[in-house]
């Protein structure tokens, strides 16, 4: 068994990256170059190389030799007649390791459904991570093929006895895959006899414990608390009512006695009317005399009276 590490796994065909494509000579005297620009594919590694497959699948009418009335003829029935036979359809039937980085693989081409074996040389250039993240494996090879195999007859003679298109084509193989981590490459088919035999156990029943009921862990809820009694309030002392009264004290005769008039003597004359002075010409103001009481306004009264003033 050999084992190929690193390689493993299921890989797919990047279209955007890769080229399937052909070379010819053009009259004897160039080389005319053409690829398919629709392909697809996959490729399945096993630790056993016995137990891999590959496929390619190509549309003929993706086929471009950057000449669209050459391209034209090529989808033509003279060539592939992409109208009958869409598709070139390549299966792996077997995949050999030459060296570290080199295998055979061996598988049927199949071209205007007729189907042919052929063994493609690749050689892996690598395996690297690219800056998404994916897992790519790059793979070149060519083989050189005889078109006529596969009914690929169409020609035309040159006046030298030549022909214009060459009945031996190229096949050129570059190739970048993407491993596809959700695809398990297929197990080998040893370890699968062994797991089949392998007796099936039947697994025993697991009895779930019954949960123990939970304790009330609530508190206790608490009483409810008492009422203080009102305090009380000094009552509001009520006056004696059969006290005697309070006694007032007497007037003075001087606040008593009505005032007297004055006997024997007229009333002044009014005053003359002086004109309105300015506040230039107005003298200042004297401060206003100290009002007599009444008991002395009562004493003067009585001096006048009896003739004692």
């Amino acid at each position: 068994m050999t084992e190929t590490p690193g390689i493993t796994g299921h890989w797919d065909i990047d279209p955007s990256h890769s080229r399937l494509g052909f070379s010819t000579r053009h009259a004897m005297v160039s080389r005319v170059r053409g690829a398919f620009n629709d392909v697809s594919g996959f490729a399945d590694i096993a630790e056993d190389l016995a137990n891999s497959k590959a496929e390619v699948i190509i549309q003929t009418a993706s086929v471009d030799t950057r000449t669209e009335a050459r391209d034209e003829h090529l989808r033509s029935a003279d060539f592939f007649d992409v109208e009958t036979y869409p598709e070139i359809r390549f299966v792996s039937s077997a995949i050999d390791e030459v060296d570290e980085s080199s295998y055979i693989v061996t598988g049927e081409l199949t071209i205007r459904d007729m189907a042919k074996t052929v063994s493609v040389p690749l050689e892996l250039i690598g395996i690297e991570t690219d800056p998404d993240g994916n897992l790519r494996a790059g793979l070149e090879g060519s083989r050189r093929i005889d078109r006529k195999d596969w009914g690929v007859t169409w020609n035309t003679k040159l006046d030298s006895g030549g022909v214009l298109v060459s009945d031996k084509i190229t096949l050129e193989f570059e190739l970048s895959l993407i491993k596809n981590l959700a695809e398990a490459a297929p197990a080998d088919s040893s370890e699968t006899a062994v797991q089949d035999d392998a007796p099936t156990e039947t697994p025993e029943p697991v009895t779930e414990a019954t949960p123990a009921p939970e304790a009330d862990t609530a508190a206790p809820q608490e009483a409810a608390p008492t009422p203080e009694a009102p305090e009380s309030v000094p009552p509001t002392p009520v006056a004696d009512e059969t006290a005697p009264p309070t006694p007032k004290a007497p007037e003075s005769a001087a606040s008593v006695a009505p005032a007297a008039e004055p006997v024997g003597k007229e009333f002044p004359p009014p005053p003359p009317v002086k004109p309105a002075e300015t506040p230039a010409d107005k003298p200042a103001e004297k401060a206003p005399e100290p009002k007599q009481s009444d008991a002395q306004s009562s004493g003067s009264a009585f001096g006048k009276l009896f003739g004692l003033r």
